[in-house]
């Protein structure tokens, strides 16, 4: 939860409620779809989680449905699993059925628990003209935020600025009880607003020290009480640039070597950690968002990213091989890559050369190396990302000669030792050894780099390519970490504290945290799962 700067003054505040007003309602009526991607395929719930019992995809639309014979105890839920959102604007198409008491909303920025109960913001949605339009807080204790037709600014649990801006029953004359209409959800930062049929409902801003919300998931409710049906179609999701901080989103690879090693999903969650720590301890302006197990399925995913962290396995298998290139168009915006240990490696050809203007580097075969040698770091230069970065020992998988981008003084060589000749003893293959790396190691003496931060040819883009991380103990090196961690800040054009990204050290637990492998026990025999028989 995160603290925001409070509203301006009172008339202003109103002055923006009608601007906010007539601009949803104008947007509605040009059908500016700018942006929106759909989150639902109109076919299948695929994306979607909830009880099959409850929820179904009909017409073209989700609908969620009790009857006499289908009853709930509770309230119960549908979320999108895809993605969380943070800023956005959701457009969808609703038609609620059933009694004056049919009652559902739209959840956002929420939390699931572990039996599918979701806790957060809700625009609510019912027949009975009471609740329809208002911004609830489902399962938190707030209860109703925003009345319809209000303005209400937030700053703790009974202390809050309300002011009725527009008439409630005649916003709610607008809505088509019993026929299709359109709902538009936008959150900014901590200003949220609902608006039905192009009219804006409710207009609340957050500035509840404790119960702030910036991120979350989105769902869709079926309510408690008598029959009743609730369909949902055309949903879409626009993410927008963050109100305040740079965003960086974290795609870490799939299952790889085992415990210990190429640990992505572990990897990416502690540095995001470890980004937290820096905004709440530094007030650094960094969120966090991390997709595990692969490329992600969210198609918004991207949208509103200012860096991008590329932790996988790599060659033919690299997702941004596979995907790369849609991924251009990412690139193009200016948005910051950064590529650790074998995701630094795709297949030469269009994927080499999209490398070499996306980070300014790559892993080439038959032409890069990847031995595991203890690298000594006894010269770190001066730049942004080295800010803290104190002179270390360490043995990883580091890789080395890469393959540069011919552009000097766009690629800045930040780790660079000479690697001893033990790293060159295997036979030649396409990633053990070469004539080439032996002639700039054994003969020409060439210290080699295995960290370098590169300055697109656009003048917007930046990227970074690190070698190490094969182990995942070695993120417990504080330099070793500090250096990623501003690596990220600079490539999301954000200024690196001076003396670095501070992070607490990590601990034991907090390395076995996440990984995809059990632990090895005192023998050395994997722990497995005990699995029941069905």
């Amino acid at each position: 939860m995160r603290n925001l700067i409070r509203c301006s003054l009172a008339m202003l505040l109103l002055f923006t409620f009608h601007a906010v007003s007539v601009n949803s309602a104008l947007a509605w009526q040009a059908s500016d779809e700018e942006g929106f991607k759909s989150i639902f395929d109109g076919k299948t719930l695929d994306g979607w989680q909830g009880d099959a019992k409850l929820w179904r995809v009909e017409n073209g639309a989700i609908v969620g449905e009790t009857t006499d014979s289908v009853k709930v105890d509770r309230n119960k839920f549908l979320y999108w699993h895809q993605g969380e959102v943070d800023d956005f604007a959701l457009r969808l198409k609703f038609k609620i059925s059933g009694t004056d008491r049919a009652n559902s909303g739209v959840q956002i920025r929420s939390t699931v628990d572990d039996d599918g109960h979701m806790a957060g913001y809700q625009a609510d949605i019912e027949r009975g003209g009471k609740y329809c339009g208002i911004l609830y807080s489902e399962k938190t204790g707030r209860g109703i935020l925003c009345q319809r037709g209000q303005k209400v600014v937030q700053r703790g649990k009974k202390d809050k600025d309300v002011q009725q801006v527009s008439d409630a029953g005649e916003l709610f004359k607008k809505v088509d009880i019993d026929d299709w209409n359109d709902m538009e959800i936008v959150a900014k930062g901590n200003h949220i607003t609902v608006a039905i049929n192009g009219n804006v409902t409710a207009d609340f801003t957050d500035e509840d020290k404790e119960l702030f919300v910036d991120r979350g998931r989105i769902g869709l409710q079926l309510h408690v009480g008598p029959p009743m049906k609730i369909e949902f179609k055309d949903i879409r999701l626009k993410r927008l640039p963050l109100a305040k901080e740079k965003k960086v989103v974290f795609v870490a690879g799939t299952k790889s070597h085992g415990w210990g090693a190429h640990e992505h999903n572990a990897g990416c969650l502690l540095l995001a950690q470890c980004l937290e720590q820096a905004y709440m301890d530094q007030g650094v302006p960094i969120h966090s968002t991390v997709y595990r197990n692969g490329w992600p399925s969210d198609p918004t995913a991207f949208d509103n990213a200012d860096t991008i962290v590329a932790f996988c396995d790599g060659g033919g298998r690299h997702f941004l091989h596979r995907n790369g290139e849609s991924f251009e168009d990412v690139m193009r915006r200016g948005v910051g890559l950064v590529c650790i240990h074998y995701g630094v490696e795709v297949p030469k050809g269009p994927s080499g050369q999209r490398f070499l203007e996306w980070i300014g580097g790559y892993f080439e075969t038959d032409w890069s190396v990847n031995p595991t040698w203890t690298a000594k770091f006894e010269a770190i230069p001066e730049h942004a990302v080295t800010q803290g970065v104190e002179p270390f020992e360490l043995q990883d998988e580091w890789y080395y000669h890469m393959r540069f981008a011919d552009q000097a003084g766009r690629v800045t060589t930040l780790l660079s030792t000479l690697p001893p000749e033990s790293t060159l003893s295997r036979k030649d293959g396409p990633h053990s050894n070469n004539p080439h790396v032996r002639r700039s190691v054994l003969e020409e003496k060439k210290p080699q780099a295995v960290s370098w931060a590169y300055e697109r040819r656009d003048g917007k883009g930046r990227g970074f390519g690190f070698t190490g991380a094969h182990y995942h103990r070695n993120w417990g090196n504080d330099s070793f970490r500090t250096l990623v961690l501003n690596a990220i800040l600079w490539t999301a054009h954000i200024d690196v504290p001076e003396g670095g990204v501070k992070s607490a050290t990590p601990t034991g637990a907090d390395l076995d945290a996440n990984q995809d492998f059990p632990k090895p026990n005192k023998s050395g025999e994997k722990q497995r799962k005990k699995s029941k028989r069905k």
